[in-house]
């Protein structure tokens, strides 16, 4: 089965998170935003064998350490959407906007789309674009597992900004009521910030999206 851990990075408190596969031990490290000698001893103490990264967008909360992390481990990095591309070419300034370490701009080995697969070990994570925060957005499904990881996409309580260049109220609301939720109650997500919650709680309680 499909493990996790969530490590706070960066002064915005990204939510970072370690998948593994609890059989073979072999991970992947999702939006690795910085602070990446604690998502290395964090690596370690677990004893796994990160695989490669994976991105769901281009922001530099979720996206400024991955280049650090990628060369220091020796694994390839995965997403976001090509539509992200602007994103991660202007990393360097996002990096001077936000008091960030300077970071290069980046290029994944593997962009995603909608429908694509990654795997963690032996297990299988479906892609979904989910655009309307940034447009190449997209969010990792585990079904076996229930789990979501959601990126800037849907907070507990909340839903994601879309006051920046790219960013589309409509299409956010769409990829949350249209993508995401038809996954069932039951599925719960890992945010980009803050606490977890369930598909199910957010149709109920958040006033953004609520039935």
């Amino acid at each position: 089965m499909l493990a996790y851990c969530i490590l706070p990075v960066t002064p915005f408190e990204q939510n970072c998170t370690l998948l593994w596969d609890e059989a073979t031990r072999q991970a992947a490290v999702v939006d690795p935003g910085g602070d990446a000698e604690d998502i290395l001893a964090a690596v370690e103490e677990r004893q796994l064998k990160v695989e490669k990264l994976l991105l769901t967008h281009g922001h530099i909360d979720h996206a400024g350490g991955a280049a650090e992390l990628a060369r220091r481990l020796g694994v390839p990095i995965e997403g976001p959407h090509r539509d992200d591309g602007y994103w991660l070419e202007q990393l360097p300034e996002q990096c001077l906007m936000f008091g960030f370490p300077a970071t290069p701009a980046l290029e994944p080995d593997r962009w995603l789309t909608e429908g694509d697969t990654v795997t963690v070990g032996g297990e299988t994570l479906e892609v979904v674009h989910t655009p309307g925060h940034t447009p190449g957005h997209v969010c990792f499904l585990h079904a076996p597992s229930q789990l979501a990881l959601v990126g800037d996409v849907l907070f507990a309580g909340s839903i994601g900004r879309t006051d920046f260049p790219g960013g589309r109220h409509a299409a956010l609301i769409a990829s949350i009521r249209e993508k995401l939720f038809p996954r069932g109650d039951a599925f719960r997500f890992i945010p980009g910030h803050g606490p977890m919650s369930t598909f199910g709680e957010e149709r109920r309680t958040n006033p953004f999206v609520a039935d």
